[in-house]
């Protein structure tokens, strides 16, 4: 088995092709996924920022939300940024009307909590997990975690609100590593793919 992962990003709507360039810098094998065929054949997943209404919406009309929900159920490594986040979150605290998430990390999420498209802004942001200088963080209309359960570990926080979490093979950020330089975060989460495949090779 080789040990490069295979790495989809979910390619509905948002920022996939800077995610398919960070993985890629990461040494995974980065493919959009849009059908559950596609889905079946990924190692990890990432939800990229945009708009989380509009992505849920999506998902549901292309088919994907129950193979989503499923597979991550099943332990599928995934990681949601900004919009990604919502959709990995239990609980929405404002949900739009209809929104739906896939789950998987025990945590109530608030949209927008940032503020507007044009109160977006970057940030320092240390990263437990991630070695060296902080992550700078791009936070753009971006959510906030308002609680964790007791099975979610806080990674990061930002002026008192947390901004990154993960739970098992779930990891979530508030903000976007990929449109920075610095693909640590993406780093982090290809090793925790390969970290999955060893464990389920064995």
């Amino acid at each position: 088995m080789s040990d490069t992962p295979v790495i989809g990003v979910l390619a509905l709507q948002g920022d996939v092709r800077e995610h398919l360039v960070a993985l890629a810098t990461a040494d995974a094998v980065a493919r959009p996924v849009r059908r559950p065929e596609e889905l079946a054949e990924v190692d990890g997943l990432v939800l990229p920022g945009g708009e989380s209404t509009t992505i849920s919406k999506l998902a549901v009309l292309f088919g994907m939300m129950e193979p989503l929900r499923a597979r991550v159920r099943d332990g599928l490594p995934v990681y949601g940024t900004c919009a990604g986040m919502i959709l990995l979150a239990d609980k929405i605290l404002d949900p739009r009307s209809g929104q739906e998430t896939v789950g998987g990390i025990d945590m109530i999420v608030r949209r927008n909590a940032f503020g507007r498209q044009n109160e977006s802004f970057e940030a320092a942001v240390g990263i437990k997990g991630v070695e060296g200088d902080p992550v700078e963080g791009v936070f753009i209309r971006a959510p906030w975690v308002e609680s964790v359960g007791a099975t979610a570990e806080v990674l990061a926080e930002h002026e008192g609100h947390i901004v990154a979490v993960r739970q098992g093979n779930a990891l979530a950020t508030s903000f976007h590593p990929e449109l920075t330089g610095d693909h640590r975060v993406h780093r982090l989460f290809a090793d925790m793919v390969r970290a999955n495949r060893a464990a389920e090779s064995l």
